[in-house]
C-alpha cells in the first residue's frame, strides 16, 4: 500500500512540484494551502507523513504541529521552511516535529528525508531510558547514570534519535549521514566517531568498555538498551 503524504505549503507552485515528485516516487501525495485547512486535514486524514511549512496563512506550522500532538495525532512531521537557524529547528522538534529541512533545498535531499522518516517511523516515546540514563527529546536534556545533567546539541539529539529508533540493530554510517546531515557538507568518519565517543563519555560508566554505544568496524554503530555479552567485532 502506498504511503500517504500531506504537503502543507502556501507557495502553490512549490507545493505542486513536491506533490508531483512524491507521486513519481510511488507515494500518494496531496496538498493544503493554509494552516487551518492543513490542521483539519491532518486530524481528519490517515497520513503516513506531513511535510509542513512554518510560515503559513491562518495558522503557523509550529502551532499546527503542537495542536495535532495535543489532539493525539502522532503522524511524523517534516518541517520545510526558510527559517533554518538552530533555534527554529529546536522549536520545531520541541513542537513535536521529526525533522527539519530549510529552504532552499535539493529535491534529492527532500526525498531522502522522506524515505528515512517513513523507514524508521516515529519515535514512539519522547523519552528513552537505558542503563540509568534518561534522554528527553522534548527538552534536549539528559540525565546520565551518575546523576549529572547534560544539554544535548542538535546533532547529538538527532544521532541518539536515529540509533534509538532501531535499538539492537546496526545503523550504517550512510544512514546516519542521510538522517542527521542530509546533503550538508558530510563530516568525515572521524567526526561521527567523535560524536559516539562524546556520548560514551556521558552515558557509559566505563567508556573504554562500552555496553550501550558500539562501533561495528567498517559498518556503523549500534545502541544496546539492555547490556549483554557481545560476540561480534565491536568496540
Amino acid at each position: 500500500m502506498k504511503s500517504r503524504i500531506l504537503v502543507v505549503e502556501d507557495e502553490v507552485n512549490l507545493a505542486a512540484g513536491i506533490v508531483e515528485n512524491l507521486d513519481a516516487e510511488g507515494y500518494e501525495a496531496e496538498a493544503a494551502a493554509d494552516g487551518v485547512s492543513g490542521l483539519e486535514r491532518i486530524l481528519a486524514g490517515q497520513f503516513d507523513l506531513v511535510i509542513l511549512d512554518v510560515m503559513l496563512p491562518g495558522l503557523d506550522g509550529f502551532s499546527i504541529c503542537r495542536r495535532a500532538r495535543e489532539a493525539g495525532d502522532e503522524t511524523p512531521v517534516l518541517f520545510l521552511t526558510a527559517r533554518g537557524d538552530a533555534r527554529d529547528r529546536i522549536t520545531g522538534l520541541e513542537a513535536g516535529g521529526d525533522d527539519y529541512l530549510p529552504k532552499p533545498f535539493h529535491l534529492r535531499e527532500l526525498l531522502l528525508r522522506v524515505q528515512a522518516i517513513l523507514r524508521r517511523g516515529r519515535v514512539a516515546e519522547s523519552v528513552i531510558e537505558f542503563g540509568r540514563n534518561r534522554i528527553d527529546f522534548r527538552t534536549y536534556t539528559a540525565t546520565a547514570w551518575d546523576g549529572r545533567e547534560h544539554e544535548l546539541t542538535f546533532k547529538e539529539a538527532m544521532i541518539l534519535r536515529c540509533l534509538s529508533t532501531r535499538p539492537g540493530e546496526v545503523v550504517t554510517r550512510e544512514d546516519i549521514l542521510d538522517e542527521v546531515w542530509g546533503t550538508e557538507a558530510f563530516p568525515s568518519t572521524r567526526t561521527i566517531d567523535n560524536f559516539i565517543l562524546r556520548l560514551r563519555k556521558r552515558f557509559e560508566p566505563d567508556p573504554e568498555r562500552p555496553v550501550h554505544f558500539h562501533t561495528i568496524r567498517g559498518v556503523g554503530y549500534r545502541l544496546t538498551l539492555e547490556p549483554r555479552q557481545e560476540s561480534d567485532h565491536v568496540s
